[in-house]
Protein backbone atom coordinates (compact mmCIF):
# COMPACT_ATOMS: atom_id res chain seq x y z
CA UNK A 1 0.00 0.00 0.00
CA UNK A 2 1.16 3.56 -0.73
CA UNK A 3 1.32 4.66 2.87
CA UNK A 4 0.73 8.41 2.60
CA UNK A 5 -0.71 8.84 -0.92
CA UNK A 6 -4.36 9.87 -0.68
CA UNK A 7 -5.13 10.05 -4.40
CA UNK A 8 -4.23 11.54 -7.77
CA UNK A 9 -5.94 14.74 -8.94
CA UNK A 10 -6.29 15.95 -12.53
CA UNK A 11 -4.72 19.39 -12.87
CA UNK A 12 -7.31 20.34 -15.51
CA UNK A 13 -10.70 19.13 -14.24
CA UNK A 14 -9.86 18.40 -10.59
CA UNK A 15 -11.23 14.86 -10.57
CA UNK A 16 -9.49 12.64 -8.01
CA UNK A 17 -8.53 9.03 -8.69
CA UNK A 18 -7.28 6.36 -6.32
CA UNK A 19 -3.54 5.67 -6.38
CA UNK A 20 -2.56 3.25 -9.12
CA UNK A 21 -5.78 3.56 -11.09
CA UNK A 22 -4.49 5.79 -13.89
CA UNK A 23 -1.42 7.70 -15.07
CA UNK A 24 -3.56 10.40 -16.74
CA UNK A 25 -7.17 11.52 -16.45
CA UNK A 26 -9.39 9.43 -18.80
CA UNK A 27 -11.85 12.32 -19.16
CA UNK A 28 -9.27 14.93 -20.19
CA UNK A 29 -6.95 12.66 -22.19
CA UNK A 30 -3.18 12.07 -22.06
CA UNK A 31 -2.20 15.52 -23.34
CA UNK A 32 -4.46 17.54 -21.04
CA UNK A 33 -5.19 15.24 -18.11
CA UNK A 34 -1.92 15.37 -16.18
CA UNK A 35 -2.36 14.01 -12.66
CA UNK A 36 -0.85 15.27 -9.43
CA UNK A 37 -0.07 12.94 -6.53
CA UNK A 38 -1.76 14.05 -3.32
CA UNK A 39 -0.72 13.06 0.20
CA UNK A 40 -2.23 12.88 3.63
CA UNK A 41 -0.10 15.78 4.85
CA UNK A 42 -1.63 15.74 8.31
CA UNK A 43 -0.45 12.19 8.78
CA UNK A 44 2.94 12.90 7.20
CA UNK A 45 3.48 15.80 9.59
CA UNK A 46 3.38 13.41 12.53
CA UNK A 47 6.74 11.93 11.59
CA UNK A 48 8.32 14.35 9.10
CA UNK A 49 9.63 17.18 11.29
CA UNK A 50 12.79 19.20 11.63
CA UNK A 51 13.76 17.05 14.59
CA UNK A 52 13.24 13.73 12.79
CA UNK A 53 15.08 14.95 9.71
CA UNK A 54 18.23 15.59 11.76
CA UNK A 55 18.47 11.84 12.38
CA UNK A 56 18.01 10.72 8.78
CA UNK A 57 20.51 9.87 6.02
CA UNK A 58 21.43 12.65 3.64
CA UNK A 59 19.69 11.51 0.47
CA UNK A 60 16.31 12.13 -1.11
CA UNK A 61 14.94 9.11 0.76
CA UNK A 62 14.90 11.18 3.96
CA UNK A 63 11.50 12.46 2.73
CA UNK A 64 9.91 9.01 2.55
CA UNK A 65 6.53 10.25 3.85
CA UNK A 66 6.23 12.39 0.72
CA UNK A 67 7.19 9.75 -1.83
CA UNK A 68 4.81 7.36 -3.64
CA UNK A 69 6.59 4.20 -2.48
CA UNK A 70 5.68 1.54 0.04
CA UNK A 71 7.91 0.45 2.90
CA UNK A 72 9.38 -2.42 0.90
CA UNK A 73 10.48 -0.27 -2.04
CA UNK A 74 11.52 3.00 -0.36
CA UNK A 75 15.18 2.89 0.75
CA UNK A 76 16.39 4.58 3.89
CA UNK A 77 19.73 5.54 2.37
CA UNK A 78 21.22 6.10 -1.06
CA UNK A 79 23.33 8.28 -3.33
CA UNK A 80 20.67 10.43 -4.99
CA UNK A 81 19.86 13.85 -3.56
CA UNK A 82 21.08 16.12 -0.79
CA UNK A 83 23.25 18.03 -3.24
CA UNK A 84 25.14 20.99 -1.80
CA UNK A 85 24.19 24.65 -1.78
CA UNK A 86 27.26 26.65 -2.76
CA UNK A 87 27.56 30.31 -1.79
CA UNK A 88 28.98 32.22 -4.77
CA UNK A 89 29.70 35.83 -3.75
CA UNK A 90 31.81 36.68 -6.82
CA UNK A 91 29.15 35.39 -9.20
CA UNK A 92 26.45 37.21 -7.24
CA UNK A 93 28.39 40.47 -7.58
CA UNK A 94 28.82 40.07 -11.34
CA UNK A 95 25.12 39.25 -11.79
CA UNK A 96 24.09 42.14 -9.57
CA UNK A 97 22.19 40.36 -6.79
CA UNK A 98 22.65 40.45 -3.04
CA UNK A 99 23.33 36.74 -2.60
CA UNK A 100 23.49 33.71 -4.89
CA UNK A 101 23.61 30.06 -3.87
CA UNK A 102 23.95 27.35 -6.50
CA UNK A 103 22.14 24.07 -5.83
CA UNK A 104 24.68 21.78 -7.49
CA UNK A 105 22.73 18.76 -8.74
CA UNK A 106 25.64 17.73 -10.95
CA UNK A 107 26.74 15.76 -7.86
CA UNK A 108 24.06 13.09 -8.42
CA UNK A 109 25.22 9.66 -9.68
CA UNK A 110 24.69 10.22 -13.41
CA UNK A 111 25.54 13.91 -13.16
CA UNK A 112 22.11 15.49 -13.29
CA UNK A 113 18.96 16.57 -11.46
CA UNK A 114 17.03 13.89 -13.38
CA UNK A 115 18.40 11.13 -11.11
CA UNK A 116 15.84 12.26 -8.53
CA UNK A 117 12.93 11.34 -10.80
CA UNK A 118 14.51 8.24 -12.31
CA UNK A 119 15.33 6.73 -8.91
CA UNK A 120 11.68 7.08 -7.85
CA UNK A 121 10.46 5.84 -11.23
CA UNK A 122 12.62 2.71 -11.17
CA UNK A 123 11.50 1.79 -7.66
CA UNK A 124 7.86 2.49 -8.48
CA UNK A 125 8.23 0.27 -11.56
CA UNK A 126 9.55 -2.54 -9.37
CA UNK A 127 6.70 -1.91 -6.93
CA UNK A 128 4.20 -2.47 -9.75
CA UNK A 129 5.96 -5.68 -10.85
CA UNK A 130 7.50 -4.30 -14.07
CA UNK A 131 10.61 -5.88 -15.55
CA UNK A 132 11.32 -3.26 -18.24
CA UNK A 133 11.12 0.52 -18.25
CA UNK A 134 11.31 3.12 -21.02
CA UNK A 135 11.48 6.84 -21.66
CA UNK A 136 12.17 9.42 -24.33
CA UNK A 137 14.64 12.16 -23.55
CA UNK A 138 16.81 14.96 -24.84
CA UNK A 139 19.58 13.28 -22.85
CA UNK A 140 19.68 13.69 -19.07
CA UNK A 141 16.49 11.82 -18.23
CA UNK A 142 17.69 9.01 -20.46
CA UNK A 143 21.13 8.69 -18.89
CA UNK A 144 19.70 8.95 -15.38
CA UNK A 145 17.14 6.25 -16.11
CA UNK A 146 19.79 3.96 -17.59
CA UNK A 147 21.96 4.51 -14.51
CA UNK A 148 19.21 3.89 -11.95
CA UNK A 149 17.77 0.93 -13.86
CA UNK A 150 21.19 -0.71 -14.09
CA UNK A 151 21.68 -0.36 -10.34
CA UNK A 152 18.25 -1.91 -9.69
CA UNK A 153 18.51 -4.71 -12.27
CA UNK A 154 15.70 -3.35 -14.44
CA UNK A 155 16.06 -3.36 -18.23
CA UNK A 156 15.92 0.16 -19.74
CA UNK A 157 14.70 1.10 -23.21
CA UNK A 158 15.74 4.59 -24.23
CA UNK A 159 14.45 6.75 -27.11
CA UNK A 160 16.56 9.75 -28.13
CA UNK A 161 16.82 11.97 -31.17
CA UNK A 162 19.80 12.18 -33.51
CA UNK A 163 20.84 15.42 -31.77
CA UNK A 164 21.79 13.76 -28.48
CA UNK A 165 25.26 14.91 -27.30
CA UNK A 166 27.91 12.19 -27.43
CA UNK A 167 28.61 12.38 -23.69
CA UNK A 168 25.03 11.46 -22.87
CA UNK A 169 24.95 8.76 -25.54
CA UNK A 170 28.11 7.22 -24.11
CA UNK A 171 26.51 7.11 -20.66
CA UNK A 172 23.45 5.30 -22.01
CA UNK A 173 25.51 2.62 -23.68
CA UNK A 174 27.86 2.23 -20.71
CA UNK A 175 24.90 1.63 -18.40
CA UNK A 176 23.71 -1.17 -20.68
CA UNK A 177 20.50 0.41 -21.92
CA UNK A 178 18.88 -0.55 -25.22
CA UNK A 179 19.08 2.73 -27.12
CA UNK A 180 16.77 3.68 -29.98
CA UNK A 181 18.26 6.71 -31.73
CA UNK A 182 15.34 8.10 -33.71
CA UNK A 183 15.90 9.84 -37.02
CA UNK A 184 13.73 12.76 -35.99
CA UNK A 185 13.02 15.22 -33.20
CA UNK A 186 12.48 14.75 -29.47
CA UNK A 187 8.73 14.85 -30.17
CA UNK A 188 9.14 11.92 -32.56
CA UNK A 189 11.14 10.00 -29.96
CA UNK A 190 8.49 10.73 -27.34
CA UNK A 191 5.67 9.49 -29.56
CA UNK A 192 7.54 6.29 -30.35
CA UNK A 193 8.34 5.61 -26.69
CA UNK A 194 4.67 6.00 -25.78
CA UNK A 195 3.62 3.58 -28.53
CA UNK A 196 6.28 1.07 -27.49
CA UNK A 197 5.22 1.16 -23.84
CA UNK A 198 1.64 0.45 -24.87
CA UNK A 199 2.60 -2.38 -27.21
CA UNK A 200 5.23 -4.16 -25.10
CA UNK A 201 3.91 -3.42 -21.61
CA UNK A 202 6.97 -1.46 -20.52
CA UNK A 203 6.70 0.85 -17.51
CA UNK A 204 6.50 4.40 -18.87
CA UNK A 205 8.97 6.72 -17.15
CA UNK A 206 7.98 9.81 -19.17
CA UNK A 207 7.10 12.60 -16.72
CA UNK A 208 4.49 13.93 -19.13
CA UNK A 209 2.20 11.00 -18.43
CA UNK A 210 3.62 9.47 -15.25
CA UNK A 211 2.72 11.58 -12.20
CA UNK A 212 5.04 9.67 -9.88
CA UNK A 213 8.18 11.01 -11.55
CA UNK A 214 7.51 14.60 -10.49
CA UNK A 215 7.54 13.31 -6.91
CA UNK A 216 11.22 12.58 -7.34
CA UNK A 217 11.87 16.01 -8.83
CA UNK A 218 10.13 17.72 -5.95
CA UNK A 219 12.82 16.41 -3.57
CA UNK A 220 15.02 19.25 -4.85
CA UNK A 221 12.42 21.70 -3.53
CA UNK A 222 12.15 19.77 -0.27
CA UNK A 223 15.92 20.01 0.14
CA UNK A 224 16.10 23.71 -0.68
CA UNK A 225 13.42 24.35 1.95
CA UNK A 226 15.29 22.34 4.56
CA UNK A 227 18.77 23.65 3.69
CA UNK A 228 17.52 27.26 3.72
CA UNK A 229 15.06 26.77 6.59
CA UNK A 230 16.28 29.73 8.65
CA UNK A 231 17.85 31.68 5.79
CA UNK A 232 15.29 31.64 2.99
CA UNK A 233 15.90 32.90 -0.54
CA UNK A 234 13.62 35.40 -2.21
CA UNK A 235 13.80 33.56 -5.53
CA UNK A 236 14.49 30.02 -6.77
CA UNK A 237 15.62 29.83 -10.39
CA UNK A 238 15.25 26.84 -12.69
CA UNK A 239 15.80 26.30 -16.42
CA UNK A 240 12.64 24.99 -18.08
CA UNK A 241 11.98 22.52 -20.89
CA UNK A 242 9.01 20.19 -20.44
CA UNK A 243 7.96 22.01 -17.25
CA UNK A 244 8.17 18.98 -14.94
CA UNK A 245 11.21 20.13 -12.98
CA UNK A 246 10.04 23.60 -12.00
CA UNK A 247 6.62 22.16 -11.10
CA UNK A 248 8.31 19.61 -8.87
CA UNK A 249 10.52 22.20 -7.17
CA UNK A 250 7.48 24.33 -6.36
CA UNK A 251 5.60 21.35 -4.99
CA UNK A 252 8.49 20.48 -2.70
CA UNK A 253 8.70 24.02 -1.32
CA UNK A 254 4.93 24.20 -0.83
CA UNK A 255 4.72 20.84 0.95
CA UNK A 256 7.47 21.77 3.40
CA UNK A 257 5.51 24.89 4.31
CA UNK A 258 2.27 22.92 4.60
CA UNK A 259 3.99 20.49 6.98
CA UNK A 260 5.30 23.34 9.13
CA UNK A 261 8.96 22.49 8.52
CA UNK A 262 9.42 26.03 7.16
CA UNK A 263 7.23 29.11 7.38
CA UNK A 264 8.13 30.74 4.06
CA UNK A 265 7.75 30.40 0.31
CA UNK A 266 9.92 31.73 -2.52
CA UNK A 267 9.16 33.17 -5.92
CA UNK A 268 10.01 30.92 -8.87
CA UNK A 269 11.88 32.20 -11.91
CA UNK A 270 11.55 29.95 -14.95
CA UNK A 271 14.20 30.38 -17.64
CA UNK A 272 13.75 29.28 -21.25
CA UNK A 273 16.00 29.63 -24.28
CA UNK A 274 14.80 32.48 -26.50
CA UNK A 275 14.71 30.15 -29.51
CA UNK A 276 12.27 27.72 -27.88
CA UNK A 277 10.18 29.44 -25.23
CA UNK A 278 6.54 28.33 -25.39
CA UNK A 279 5.93 28.54 -21.65
CA UNK A 280 7.49 31.99 -21.32
CA UNK A 281 5.28 33.20 -24.17
CA UNK A 282 2.13 31.70 -22.66
CA UNK A 283 2.95 33.12 -19.24
CA UNK A 284 3.54 36.60 -20.65
CA UNK A 285 0.26 36.60 -22.53
CA UNK A 286 -1.66 35.20 -19.54
CA UNK A 287 -3.30 32.50 -21.62
CA UNK A 288 -6.28 30.66 -20.23
CA UNK A 289 -5.01 27.64 -18.26
CA UNK A 290 -7.87 25.61 -19.73
CA UNK A 291 -6.92 26.42 -23.31
CA UNK A 292 -6.25 23.59 -25.73
CA UNK A 293 -2.89 21.82 -25.84
CA UNK A 294 -0.49 24.23 -27.59
CA UNK A 295 0.84 23.83 -31.07
CA UNK A 296 4.52 23.12 -31.64
CA UNK A 297 6.76 26.16 -31.21
CA UNK A 298 10.09 27.02 -32.77
CA UNK A 299 13.02 24.80 -31.79
CA UNK A 300 16.29 26.71 -32.03
CA UNK A 301 18.77 26.56 -29.16
CA UNK A 302 22.03 24.80 -28.57
CA UNK A 303 21.00 24.04 -24.96
CA UNK A 304 19.70 20.58 -25.83
CA UNK A 305 18.13 19.67 -22.48
CA UNK A 306 15.64 22.54 -22.70
CA UNK A 307 15.05 22.30 -26.43
CA UNK A 308 11.41 21.29 -25.98
CA UNK A 309 8.98 22.95 -28.42
CA UNK A 310 5.96 21.08 -27.01
CA UNK A 311 6.10 21.24 -23.18
CA UNK A 312 4.18 18.22 -21.93
CA UNK A 313 3.78 19.46 -18.37
CA UNK A 314 2.80 23.00 -19.26
CA UNK A 315 -0.12 23.26 -16.81
CA UNK A 316 1.87 22.24 -13.76
CA UNK A 317 4.74 24.55 -14.69
CA UNK A 318 2.58 27.61 -15.35
CA UNK A 319 0.44 26.97 -12.26
CA UNK A 320 3.58 26.69 -10.12
CA UNK A 321 5.12 29.95 -11.31
CA UNK A 322 1.81 31.80 -10.98
CA UNK A 323 1.14 30.39 -7.51
CA UNK A 324 4.57 31.55 -6.36
CA UNK A 325 4.01 35.04 -7.78
CA UNK A 326 7.00 34.33 -9.97
CA UNK A 327 8.08 35.05 -13.53
CA UNK A 328 9.53 33.66 -16.73
CA UNK A 329 12.43 35.11 -18.72
CA UNK A 330 14.10 34.05 -21.93
CA UNK A 331 17.83 34.08 -22.68
CA UNK A 332 19.77 33.87 -25.93
CA UNK A 333 22.35 31.20 -26.69
CA UNK A 334 25.01 33.91 -26.36
CA UNK A 335 23.79 34.69 -22.84
CA UNK A 336 23.84 30.98 -21.98
CA UNK A 337 27.42 30.67 -23.25
CA UNK A 338 28.45 33.60 -21.07
CA UNK A 339 26.78 31.93 -18.10
CA UNK A 340 28.73 28.69 -18.72
CA UNK A 341 31.92 30.74 -18.47
CA UNK A 342 30.75 32.68 -15.42
CA UNK A 343 29.59 29.64 -13.42
CA UNK A 344 32.89 27.90 -14.11
CA UNK A 345 35.32 30.78 -13.57
CA UNK A 346 33.52 32.56 -10.71
CA UNK A 347 31.95 29.66 -8.80
CA UNK A 348 33.90 26.55 -9.80
CA UNK A 349 30.77 24.84 -11.15
CA UNK A 350 30.90 23.29 -14.62
CA UNK A 351 27.33 23.53 -15.94
CA UNK A 352 26.02 22.16 -19.21
CA UNK A 353 24.33 24.84 -21.37
CA UNK A 354 20.77 24.04 -20.24
CA UNK A 355 21.84 24.25 -16.60
CA UNK A 356 23.77 27.48 -17.15
CA UNK A 357 20.57 28.99 -18.55
CA UNK A 358 19.42 29.43 -14.94
CA UNK A 359 22.46 31.65 -14.27
CA UNK A 360 21.85 33.59 -17.48
CA UNK A 361 18.24 34.06 -16.38
CA UNK A 362 19.36 35.86 -13.23
CA UNK A 363 21.22 38.47 -15.28
CA UNK A 364 18.22 38.87 -17.59
CA UNK A 365 15.83 39.20 -14.65
CA UNK A 366 18.03 41.94 -13.18
CA UNK A 367 17.99 43.79 -16.49
CA UNK A 368 14.20 43.57 -16.61
CA UNK A 369 13.78 44.70 -13.00
CA UNK A 370 12.29 41.41 -11.81
CA UNK A 371 15.14 40.94 -9.33
CA UNK A 372 16.64 43.84 -7.39
CA UNK A 373 20.18 44.33 -6.16
CA UNK A 374 19.33 42.98 -2.70
CA UNK A 375 17.68 39.75 -3.87
CA UNK A 376 18.72 36.46 -2.29
CA UNK A 377 18.65 33.78 -4.99
CA UNK A 378 19.04 30.01 -5.25
CA UNK A 379 19.72 28.72 -8.78
CA UNK A 380 19.53 25.01 -9.60
CA UNK A 381 22.39 23.65 -11.70
CA UNK A 382 20.69 20.68 -13.28
CA UNK A 383 23.43 19.01 -15.34
CA UNK A 384 27.20 18.62 -15.56
CA UNK A 385 29.11 20.28 -18.39
CA UNK A 386 30.83 17.02 -19.27
CA UNK A 387 27.49 15.79 -20.61
CA UNK A 388 27.70 18.20 -23.54
CA UNK A 389 31.35 18.81 -24.33
CA UNK A 390 30.62 20.27 -27.77
CA UNK A 391 28.27 22.80 -26.21
CA UNK A 392 30.76 23.65 -23.48
CA UNK A 393 33.61 24.17 -25.93
CA UNK A 394 31.49 26.60 -27.93
CA UNK A 395 31.24 28.69 -24.77
CA UNK A 396 34.68 28.51 -23.19
CA UNK A 397 37.10 29.14 -26.02
CA UNK A 398 40.31 27.38 -27.02
CA UNK A 399 43.66 26.60 -25.35
CA UNK A 400 47.00 28.18 -26.20
CA UNK A 401 48.80 25.75 -28.52
CA UNK A 402 52.54 26.08 -27.98
CA UNK A 403 55.81 24.34 -28.68
CA UNK A 404 57.66 22.77 -25.72
CA UNK A 405 59.67 25.97 -25.14
CA UNK A 406 59.48 28.54 -22.34
CA UNK A 407 59.67 31.43 -24.78
CA UNK A 408 56.19 30.57 -26.08
CA UNK A 409 54.83 30.81 -22.55
CA UNK A 410 56.62 34.11 -22.03
CA UNK A 411 55.13 35.52 -25.21
CA UNK A 412 51.59 34.61 -24.09
CA UNK A 413 52.10 35.90 -20.54
CA UNK A 414 53.56 39.18 -21.85
CA UNK A 415 50.56 39.57 -24.10
CA UNK A 416 48.20 39.27 -21.12
CA UNK A 417 46.32 36.28 -22.52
Amino acid sequence: MLSHVSGLACVRCGKVYRAGAHFTCPDCGPDEGILDVRYDLERAAETLTRRSLRRRSRSQWRYRELLPLDETHCPRDGLVGWSPLIDTPRLAQVLGVGRLRLKDDTRNPSGSFKDRASAVGVLHALQTGASEIACASTGNAASSLACCAAAAGLHANIFVSRRIPEGKLAQLLAYGARVFRVDGSYADAYALSTQACARFGWYNRNCAVNPYLVEGKKTCGLEIAEQCADDPPDWVVCSVGDGCSIAGVYKGLAEMKALGVVAWTAHLLGVQAAGVAPLAAEFEHAADRHAAFPAKHASDTYADSINVPVPRNRRKALDAVRASDGAFVTVTDEQIMEAVRQAGSLAGVFAEPAAAAAVAGIAEARTRGILDEHASVVAIITGNGLKDIAGALRAVGVPHDISPRIRDISRIVAGGA
